[in-house]
C-alpha cells in the first residue's frame, strides 16, 4: 500500500494548539491537540497501518483550518459540512456518521447514540468508537455524555470538552435569540 501524505497545520485556539491534518483533496483526516500528538499518531497507525502516513508541513492554510478558526471565532456552523475522509471499521464509521447528526449545542448519551444506530446493546462499543474518532470537533465526539448527564472521557481532556460544549451552547442561545427577535 502506498504511503499517504497529509498536510499538518498547528492552529492556535482558545483551548490550546490544535493539530489539523488534511489530504491533497482538502479533506480533513485528523484533528487533535499538541499535548495529545502521540495519541493522534497512534490513531493514524490504527486506521491506516504502520508507516502508511507521512506528515508534511502545510504550504498554505487549508479549508479545514479556516473553517475550524471560524468555529472557534463563534461561527459554530462553519464546520457542519466540512469534508472528512476516515479509515476505521464499518462500525466506527457508522458511529462517526451518527456523531455528525448531533446538533450543535446538544448532547446525547452513549446509550442514546447506540440506539440511533439501531444497536442499543452496543453502548460500550459505541464508547470505544467514539474514543477512536480521529477528527474530534468536526465529528463531534465531545457532544456525547454519560447516562447521568456527566461529562465523561474526551481525548483532549475534560476541560476542552467542557469549553466546547459551553461554546456551542452560547452559540445556540445566540441563534435562538436572533430568531426570536426576527419574529
Amino acid at each position: 500500500m502506498p504511503v499517504q501524505s497529509f498536510a499538518l497545520e498547528r492552529v492556535p485556539t482558545p483551548i490550546g494548539l490544535m493539530l489539523v491534518l488534511t489530504d491533497a483533496q482538502q479533506r480533513l483526516r485528523a484533528v487533535d491537540w499538541q499535548d495529545f500528538e502521540a495519541r493522534m499518531h497512534t490513531l493514524l497507525r490504527r486506521q491506516y497501518g504502520r508507516d502508511a502516513v507521512a506528515l508534511r508541513d502545510a504550504v498554505q492554510p487549508s479549508t479545514a483550518r479556516r473553517r475550524l478558526e471560524a468555529y472557534f471565532d463563534g461561527d459554530v456552523a462553519a464546520i457542519a459540512d466540512l469534508p472528512v475522509a476516515l479509515g476505521g471499521t464499518d462500525f466506527q464509521r457508522q458511529v462517526w456518521q451518527a456523531l455528525r447528526g448531533i446538533e450543535s449545542g446538544s448532547t446525547v448519551s452513549y446509550g442514546a447514540l447506540a440506539a440511533r444506530i439501531s444497536r442499543p446493546t452496543a453502548v460500550r462499543a459505541v464508547g470505544l468508537a467514539n474514543g477512536a474518532n480521529p477528527v474530534g470537533i468536526v465529528v463531534p465526539c465531545h457532544r456525547v455524555i454519560g447516562a447521568n448527564a456527566s461529562l465523561t472521557g474526551y481525548g483532549g481532556g475534560l476541560h476542552r470538552k467542557r469549553w466546547l460544549l459551553e461554546h456551542e451552547a452560547t452559540w445556540q442561545t445566540a441563534q435562538t435569540a436572533g430568531l426570536s427577535t426576527r419574529s
